[in-house]
C-alpha cells in the first residue's frame, strides 16, 4: 500500500483517549513558586531578528510544545490562547486560535497579546509577517526534534520572557529526569527495532519515520533501534509501502494515539498492507502515545521516555 500525502514533516495534532491500553498523557510538573519576569529583555529570534519584550502579561504561544514550557515555568496564568496541540488540561479553557501550520491572524490579534512565541515551522509565512507588522513582539524559537535540543529551547523561551533563572532550573531538572529515564532501559538486552508510523487514516496519510523524525531520538534513548533509520531512510517522513514495512522488520510499531484511532485501532492497523507481515504486526506489538506529548521535546519528555522504555521492552 502506498500512502498518499506529502512526506514533509506533518503537524502535531490534538488527541482523544480511545484505545483502552493507551497511557494517560504525562501531567505538567510546574516549577514551585511564581516567577516574576524581569523586563525588558532583548533576544535574538531564531529568524535573526532582534526582539525587545517589555510586557509579558499576555503571552500567546503558537505551538503546543512552547505552551508546555511556558506553563511549566509557572507562567500559565499569563497565557491568553492556545494551539490545537496544547492538549494538557491546564490549557483546555483557553481559546483555540491556531493549528501551528494554520495561524489565524484575526484570532491572534483579538486576544491582544503582549508577546507572541512561535517556532520556525509556524505559518503560513504571510500570517507571520502580518503578526510582525502589528507591532507585537514576535519571538521565533528553534524547533526541537532531538533530546539534546530540549534544554536550549527551554532556556531560550525563559530568557525571552524575563525568567532566565527559572529556565535554568527547569532545564536542569528536565535533563536530570531524562538521564534517569534513559537509565531504566535494560542493559545488555537485545534492542527492539521500532518503526514510527504517522497515520491519518481519514486523510489517507500513512508515513514512516526516518532520520530526523524526532521519534528516532526517543526510540534510541529508550534502548531501541529506529527501524526507518536502520533501513536507510534519510528523510524525516516517507510514504509507507508494503515493501518498506517488510524491509523495516519492526519488532514494535510506535504511533500517536489519534493516528491509531484514525485507522480503526490495532485491528485496523494490522489490516494495512504490509503490517501483518512484520514481526510487530504478527505479535500486535503496538505502542501508542498521546499526540500532544510524544514529540514535544519539553519538560514532559522524560515521562514519555519512561513510557517508551516500559512498553517497548515488554516481552
Amino acid at each position: 500500500m502506498c500512502a498518499c500525502g506529502s512526506p514533509a514533516r506533518p503537524p502535531l495534532a490534538a488527541t482523544t483517549r480511545t484505545p483502552q491500553e493507551q497511557p494517560p498523557a504525562p501531567p505538567l510538573e510546574i516549577l514551585p513558586g511564581t516567577p516574576d519576569p524581569k523586563l525588558p529583555t532583548e533576544v535574538t529570534s531564531a529568524d535573526g531578528k532582534q526582539v525587545t519584550i517589555t510586557d509579558a502579561s499576555r503571552i500567546l504561544p503558537l505551538t503546543g510544545a512552547i505552551s508546555e514550557v511556558v506553563f511549566t515555568l509557572g507562567l500559565g496564568n499569563r497565557v491568553v490562547g492556545r494551539d490545537i496541540a496544547a492538549t494538557f488540561p491546564e490549557a483546555a479553557h483557553l481559546p483555540l486560535v491556531t493549528r501551528a501550520h494554520d495561524v489565524s491572524v484575526e484570532g491572534v490579534l483579538s486576544l491582544r497579546p503582549t508577546v507572541i512565541l512561535a517556532d520556525e515551522e509556524t505559518g503560513p509565512p504571510e500570517a507571520m509577517e502580518q503578526l510582525r507588522g502589528s507591532g507585537i513582539p514576535v519571538v521565533i524559537v528553534k524547533p526541537a526534534w532531538s533530546l539534546p535540543e530540549v534544554a536550549p529551547r527551554i532556556k531560550a523561551i525563559a530568557q525571552a520572557l524575563g525568567v532566565a533563572e527559572a529556565g535554568e532550573r527547569l532545564a536542569g531538572r528536565t535533563e536530570a529526569q531524562v538521564k534517569a529515564a534513559r537509565a531504566k532501559a535494560p542493559a545488555g538486552a537485545a534492542k527492539p527495532r521500532v518503526a514510527f508510523l504517522y497515520l491519518r487514516g481519514t486523510a489517507g496519510v500513512y508515513l514512516i519515520g526516518g532520520k530526523g523524525s524526532g521519534a528516532d531520538s526517543m526510540i534510541e534513548a529508550a534502548g531501541g533501534v529506529d527501524a526507518g533509520t536502520a533501513m536507510g531512510l534519510t528523510k524525516a517522513f516517507t510514504p509507507i509501502t508494503s515493501e518498506a514495512l517488510i524491509a523495516a522488520r519492526p519488532d514494535v510499531i510506535l504511533v500517536m494515539s489519534k493516528g491509531l484511532q484514525s485507522v480503526g485501532g490495532i485491528d485496523g492497523l494490522v489490516r494495512i498492507q504490509g503490517i501483518a507481515q512484520t514481526p510487530a504486526g504478527q505479535r500486535r506489538r503496538v505502542v501508542d502515545v498521546e499526540d500532544g506529548s510524544l514529540l514535544n521535546f519539553g519538560p514532559r519528555t522524560a515521562r514519555v521516555l519512561e513510557t517508551l522504555v516500559e512498553r517497548m521492552h515488554q516481552a
